[in-house]
């Protein structure tokens, strides 16, 4: 469909009615008869904004009508009747009904249209459709919470409710009309798609009232906005189209399966995977949302508009991929919301198979998740749906969400990035579904964040809850505190055109996530939205306090541990809240009072000070605000202990030492923080090493003694807050795995809880810390690290001695770590400046 209707009347037509009118419009809505004359109120009154009569030259016009009920297709055969051009012939128009969008009726078909495709002329075919509008309210038009729940949809009305709205609120009704097109230019686009061979595609008249039914939603969104662009014969869409067809016959054949049987799999595959968008539950889902997260959190969500209003300029270019950040189960939900009350459309968004379940998983289907399975590697027909299904969307502009971590961050950090969804994308794109997909970077950040208290736990050792509706409801429970703000942040934008170049529509499938490309491109993200995540004050005290050890502070002395952090976040420019005061001792205060009212700081006020501290039960869960800000802070902590191994005794060039040392942590510790390309990482130590001293290289050259007096001028010291829970949680498996037998295989499970008995161990005796290293995902990254040095392979020729010096490795950096703690110590006593 593609003629336009001109406007008629210039702008919108008065709905007040007399009385009378409204009488006699009542009463024929009262008369159910189908053959019922048609009321000449309903000739007489124009509904707002109507569409004028098609534009047609001496073809018939053949009026494709989508209604739902009588009173809609009188009122479609009145609008005719009524703007029928004067001393138009009423013979070179008709009207035929087609199965309705809405309140389907078994039954209804498409014989009418089939014959009439079959007379041989070029009729214009002209798509109308009723509009039922939400009441309108401070000038917006959108559903109500009670009304929802009470009445439904306001604007998918039952025949009742059509006729009293129509008596007391016609405003409420439109008319829209689709774009227009000839049945010879929709013939031979149904020929190009397949359309000769019935085996490939739908029949003609399945193809044209598809395409009046898509015309019609585009006329419809024009009246009820961005809000509502959803796709609505997706199942049917992607089904019928000759690719997938053909497809379907190929991997039958490889597969030796029969054709029908795979075909009804795959229905049933995409049934099980697609989103199945309903106005109704958008509309439902974000009043639901919004009383879920202001049980807990402040109602307005901290966002910058205009970045989002960009994002939405580019979405209608382009598909977008939203990549949020994952550390609460409220992310999804607050990212929908604030779409939602900017009248963006809701994203499609990928969930995990576990979370389909009553009453979560029908919800958020119909608001816009899509499920996948967790594995389905083995199952070829299965990847072929999706394969489909994202190339759908990417084609048709859709936006898409989903976590590049995969699963939420238990630690705080931002978790290494999954390809699987992003490798489907990208082969959508390398295959020319789009011109270019661009992937926006989204950091969520929270105050504080109800799950972290189970996080702590899952790190302890405890099992994960299981999602479900008990899963839920304490989850709603969790939300009866008060956490503060959730901010929302925006990445710089990642073109896949400029990453990947031109794509190749002759290219064949191959969503491969072990692709390099997947890979960097994935790792671009997660760096882009680490540069994103706001430093919280809650983040900025736990990163302060935790360097303290379990010492109690007062609110003075919390102001000067805060000190240093913040002059540095501000010299450096870092993302920051706006509230980011802390130089303000109100504010301290306000933020500590915040982290004992949910348990993460104790609070003893039975002296003449109150004073605060971070206990041992606390220190994981501290930890959890602490390591999401860590990443701005990791370049420091690396300098300062590359600089004490070359200020060593004995080494002969301490230029050389240093780099090397520098290098040599950031291979220790790659599977926990996203590192520069190698170059680009000798630039950020630079850059660093010259916040602190202008100087530096000299120093550096100089030896020990100008080392020490570089090191002195870092401010502040961070290795001991930043670095210092990892290498002891390093430490453990690096001492565990020394005594372990080399010609023994190493069993995970029991090697890591060997290893938190160890950590409990060595926390009794001082050995280390922090109960927070005494982290099963800390463990589990340092096996990890081990596994990629060979050192858990059996019978390897000097694994005993390899494993040993890999033990060696963590403790001189613990060492060095201790030697910066000191000397922060020193510079809290005025030792050192």
């Amino acid at each position: 469909m593609n003629e336009r209707y001109p406007a008629r009347g210039g702008g919108q037509s008065d709905t007040r009615m007399p009385f009378g009118v409204i009488d006699s419009i009542q009463m024929a809505c009262l008369d159910s008869s189908p053959d019922a004359p048609l009321d000449p109120a309903l000739e007489r009154v124009a509904l707002t904004d109507e569409p004028g009569w098609p534009a047609s030259h001496a073809e018939p016009v053949v009026f494709l009508v989508d209604a739902s009920s009588r009173l809609e297709a009188r009122l479609l055969e009145a609008w005719v009747e009524r703007v029928r051009p004067e001393g138009g012939d009423a013979s070179q128009h008709e009207s035929i009904r087609l199965p309705p969008s809405r309140r389907r009726r078994a039954g209804a078909t498409l014989d009418r249209l089939e014959v009439r495709l079959a007379a041989g002329d070029d009729p214009l075919l002209a798509p109308l459709r009723i509009v039922w509008l939400a009441a309108e309210r401070d000038g917006k038009r959108a559903a109500r919470f009670v009304n929802l729940l009470t009445l439904g949809d306001p604007r998918d009305p039952g025949t009742l409710r059509q006729r009293l709205i129509l008596s007391r609120n016609p405003d409420r009704c439109r008319i829209v009309a689709g774009a227009a097109a000839r049945l010879s230019e929709l013939r031979e686009r149904w020929r190009k798609l397949g359309g000769s061979d019935a085996n490939l595609t739908q029949s003609l008249p399945e193809f044209v009232a598809r395409q009046a039914a898509l015309a019609s939603e585009r006329a419809e969104r024009r009246v009820r906005g961005a809000r509502y662009k959803v796709p609505r014969l997706v199942h049917e869409d992607i089904l019928d189209r000759p690719a997938f067809r053909g497809g379907a016959l190929r991997l039958a054949r490889q597969l030796d399966h029969n054709e029908p049987a795979v075909v009804k799999q795959m229905s049933r595959y995409l049934r099980e995977i697609a989103a199945t968008h309903s106005p109704y539950v958008i509309d439902l889902a974000a009043h639901l949302i919004r009383r879920l997260y202001t049980l807990g959190y402040d109602e307005a969500l901290a966002y910058d508009r205009d970045q989002l209003a960009r994002i939405a300029a580019l979405s209608q270019r382009h598909p977008v991929v939203m990549l949020p950040s994952h550390k609460s189960n409220l992310d999804h939900l607050v990212l929908q919301y604030m779409l939602y009350e900017n009248g963006h459309p809701p994203n499609h968004t990928a969930g995990g198979i576990n979370m389909n379940f009553f009453p979560v998983g029908p919800l958020v289907r119909r608001s816009g998740t899509f499920f996948i399975r967790r594995t389905f590697k083995d199952n070829p027909i299965y990847k072929f749906v999706l394969q489909h299904y994202v190339d759908y969307l990417i084609e048709k502009r859709f936006p898409l969400e989903w976590y590049i971590e995969g699963g939420r961050s238990r630690s705080g950090k931002l978790l290494p990035p999954r390809f699987g969804m992003l490798a489907y994308v990208v082969d959508a794109y390398r295959r020319g579904k789009s011109e270019d997909v661009l992937l926006i970077p989204i950091s969520i950040a929270y105050d504080q964040i109800q799950d972290v208290t189970s996080y702590a736990a899952e790190q302890s050792g405890a099992m994960k809850q299981a999602e479900g509706l008990g899963w839920f409801i304490s989850l709603i429970r969790s939300l009866r505190r008060r956490y503060g703000t959730v901010r929302i942040r925006f990445g710089e934008p990642l073109s896949l055109a400029k990453v990947l170049g031109e794509p190749n529509p002759d290219a064949e499938p191959d969503p491969d996530e072990q692709s390099l490309s997947v890979q960097k491109i994935a790792f671009e993200v997660a760096v882009r939205i680490n540069e994103v995540t706001p430093i919280t004050a809650t983040s900025l005290v736990t990163l302060a306090l935790l360097g303290r050890g379990d010492r109690a502070v007062t609110v003075p002395e919390t102001v000067t541990a805060v000190e240093n952090l913040l002059a540095y976040v501000r010299r450096r420019d870092l993302p920051r809240t706006s509230e980011l005061e802390l130089d303000d001792p109100d504010e301290v205060e306000r933020t500590l009072e915040a982290l004992v009212e949910n348990n993460v700081v104790s609070r003893f006020d039975g002296g003449p000070e109150v004073v605060y501290r971070i206990g041992a039960e606390q220190q994981l869960t501290a930890a959890y605000y602490r390591n999401t800000i860590i990443h701005f802070f990791i370049t420091s902590a690396i300098a300062e202990l590359a600089l004490l191994r070359a200020a060593e005794p004995g080494v002969k060039d301490p230029t050389a030492s240093f780099w090397d040392e520098a290098m040599a942590l950031r291979d220790l510790l790659k599977f926990e923080f996203f590192f520069s390309e190698k170059e680009v990482y000798r630039g950020e130590l630079r850059r660093e090493l010259g916040i602190h001293d202008s100087a530096w290289e000299q120093r550096l050259a100089e030896g020990s003694l100008g080392i020490q007096r570089l090191i002195r001028n870092f401010r502040p010291f961070t290795s001991h807050r930043v670095l210092r829970p990892f290498l002891d949680a390093y430490r453990l498996v690096g001492d565990h795995l020394e005594r372990w037998d080399p010609d023994t295989e190493v069993d995970e499970g029991r090697f890591v809880t060997e290893c938190m008995g160890l950590g409990k161990q060595y926390l009794l005796q001082g050995t280390i810390h922090s109960a927070a290293s005494v982290s099963q995902l800390l463990i589990k990254t340092a096996l990890k690290v081990a596994a990629n040095r060979g050192l858990l392979k059996t019978g390897a020729p000097d694994q005993r001695e390899q494993r040993r010096e890999f033990a060696e490795e963590i403790h001189a950096g613990v060492r060095r770590i201790d030697a910066i703690d000191a000397l922060a110590a020193g510079r809290r006593a005025g030792i050192i400046g």
